[in-house]
């Protein structure tokens, strides 16, 4: 017989046991990796040292190990703001505080390639999710220090990769200025990648937006990297850098965690290089 949960406010067992992700406290490690799809996650755990899965519910398939000493997690989302945003709260609820994105991406910029990777330094807020939790204003900005965990690793790894601005959405469609069914199309999506070309952003994905915003409201890390399977300037398309973006997100999380090793000794709140 299912446990019977909290109250409709708090739907979680006595254990605490999270309603969607059926996960609770010491399932997760204090770092969870989070990609869209839940494919991804065993591609991402079977470069750890250790892996066991904890968790599988719905979209939502967890599991948690140790990668080069540095204790992680990985958590799929599924596509969107609104799973992103129940991985973050139940993932937090049981103990979760850093979270990077690692994923797929459509640049919008002529010379990166297929199978670059994308390092994002802010996010557009064109998803609804956000919007939930905060005035349309209020950016949606990782944390310094998971981008400068992800720049480490890509030049350790040494692959190629950018960083700038990304432009999250709801709609992989008319969102990111692709045609529907039929061909519908509406002017505002016809322009939108000149738009956002005009204004330097570099690239399209669906869930940055979100996680960067409740990062900042919650005082939580967060970072995001992607790698390029389209060139929407260019009209290209291509399943390419899956495993160098698994590569770098897992390298960033040990990256991470030596950092904070290395404030812990140093007695300090930030990081910098030398500290």
């Amino acid at each position: 017989m299912p446990e019977k949960r909290v109250s409709a406010d708090r739907p979680v067992t006595q254990e605490r046991e999270q309603y969607h992700l059926e996960v609770k406290e010491g399932d997760v490690a204090s770092t969870v990796i989070v990609p869209g799809d839940p494919g991804r996650v065993e591609k991402i755990s079977s470069q750890w040292d250790e892996a066991s899965e904890v968790a599988r519910h719905r979209q939502f398939v967890t599991h948690t190990g140790k990668y080069k000493n540095a204790p992680i997690s990985a958590c799929s989302t599924g596509i969107g703001g609104p799973g992103a945003a129940i991985v973050v709260e139940e993932l937090a609820n049981v103990g979760a505080r850093n979270f990077l994105r690692v994923g797929s991406t459509a640049t919008l910029k002529p010379d990166i390639e297929i199978g670059d990777l994308i390092i994002s330094t802010g996010a557009v807020r064109l998803e609804g999710t956000s919007r939930q939790y905060v005035r349309q204003e209020y950016p949606a900005s990782p944390s310094y220090e998971f981008i400068l965990a992800l720049i480490e690793a890509a030049e350790s790894l040494g692959v190629t990769y950018h960083l700038g601005l990304s432009a999250s959405t709801d709609s992989f469609y008319l969102g990111q200025s692709r045609p529907g069914f039929q061909g519908y199309t509406q002017s505002f999506s016809e322009q939108l990648i000149t738009d956002l070309t005009k204004a330097n952003v570099a690239n399209f994905e669906m869930e940055a937006a979100t996680i960067f915003t409740l990062g900042n409201i919650y005082g939580f890390r967060t970072g995001a990297v992607c790698a390029v399977y389209a060139n929407r300037v260019r009209n290209e398309f291509e399943v390419k850098g899956e495993k160098d973006v698994i590569r770098c997100g897992n390298e960033a999380v040990k990256i991470l965690h030596e950092m904070d090793e290395e404030k812990g000794d140093k007695e300090k709140k930030y990081w910098m290089r030398g500290l």
